[in-house]
């Protein structure tokens, strides 16, 4: 991996990192106008970053997305051959990266901002000794009774695991990044004070070989761990991770729960290690988080969309910082 460039931009920067749910919840009909106006809900709670002063780098997840386009493959396999997951993922960083512009495009003017934006299609290096490949855990796509999840198994050979007592979910490989690629245009974009929209569903996946050869993969990689990675390689002063609670919670969901206002990176890890923080939710996020700061990040913020604007007036959300 090549050395880390260290970036510097006028103004500060944020990279911002939101669940592909945003765009398409479980009650939603999936129509593209329907996740048009998902973005524009989404886009709207992140005006305040841009107010309080920062540039800014959106990373989305894409789990809903990229399961139903292997859904439609598989109703169409008799006709259509399958794409493979690296495709799938480039295809949802495409068409997710148009409705975040649109909605960009739109809710911009009337907040008052004149800014362009635009969307990377980004190549994120994995290793393909990773032995991710060899045990698939990311879950993408919709949820599936018990019954539906064992016929998807004999029928289609998906690999399906129960998640957090919400149904069955198809499980793909999702190795680690090693390294973004093309984190010099994302800075030039950002230097001329464009709004990014990159590393889309964690980015596309690809080995290169020990010649240059770059190829694709079939997984997908963690959003939180790329957006992570992504926010360090460009020194951002900021990384917010968006999740469904206001503030990270020690002991969740039971009668000792207690909300974190701050968090050091030892205590951080102390808790990952005491199993806090489960695998399928929470984990990933403090991990990554965790990772930026170890990696030379400033802070990290985690909380709600819709808590957001008061989140950064410190008034909500969990800040990770290095220290105290």
């Amino acid at each position: 991996m090549n050395p880390t460039p260290f970036f510097s931009f006028v103004r500060p920067l944020a990279v911002v990192a939101f669940g592909g749910n945003a765009l398409l919840r479980p009650e939603d009909d999936g129509t593209t106008g329907r996740q048009l106006e998902r973005a524009r809900e989404a886009v709207r709670m992140l005006l305040p970053i841009i107010g309080k002063g920062y540039e800014l780098i959106v990373v989305h997840g894409n789990g809903p997305q990229v399961g139903s386009i292997l859904m439609q493959a598989e109703e169409a396999a008799d006709r259509i051959p399958p794409q493979t997951l690296d495709f799938c993922v480039a295809q949802t960083e495409g068409s997710m990266g148009f409705l975040l512009e649109l909605a960009f495009d739109n809710e911009l003017p009337r907040a008052g901002f004149r800014k362009q934006v635009v969307t990377i299609m980004t190549q994120v290096e994995v290793d393909a000794a990773d032995p991710a490949f060899l045990k698939p855990s990311k879950p993408i796509g919709p949820f599936f009774s018990k019954e539906k999840a064992e016929l998807m198994q004999r029928a289609a050979g998906w690999t399906m695991v129960e998640d957090a007592g919400r149904g069955w979910r198809k499980v793909v490989a999702s190795p680690r990044p090693r390294e973004v690629r093309g984190v010099e245009v994302a800075a030039a974009l950002i230097n001329r004070g464009h709004i990014v929209i990159a590393a889309g569903g964690g980015g596309i996946p690809v080995v290169v070989s020990d010649d240059g050869h770059v190829r694709g993969v079939e997984a997908v990689i963690d959003k939180d761990y790329a957006a992570s990675m992504l926010a360090a390689s460009l020194s951002a002063n900021l990384f917010i991770i968006l999740t469904g609670v206001d503030r990270v919670a020690k002991d969740f969901g039971k009668p000792t729960q207690r909300e974190l206002a701050t968090l050091d990176v030892p205590t951080a890890k102390a808790l990952l290690a005491e199993g806090q923080f489960p695998a399928g939710s929470m984990g990933p996020k403090i991990d990554a988080a965790v990772r930026f700061i170890e990696a030379g990040g400033h802070e990290v913020l985690v909380t709600r969309a819709e808590s957001l604007a008061e989140a950064l007036e410190g008034r909500t959300g969990t800040f990770i910082r290095a220290a105290r």
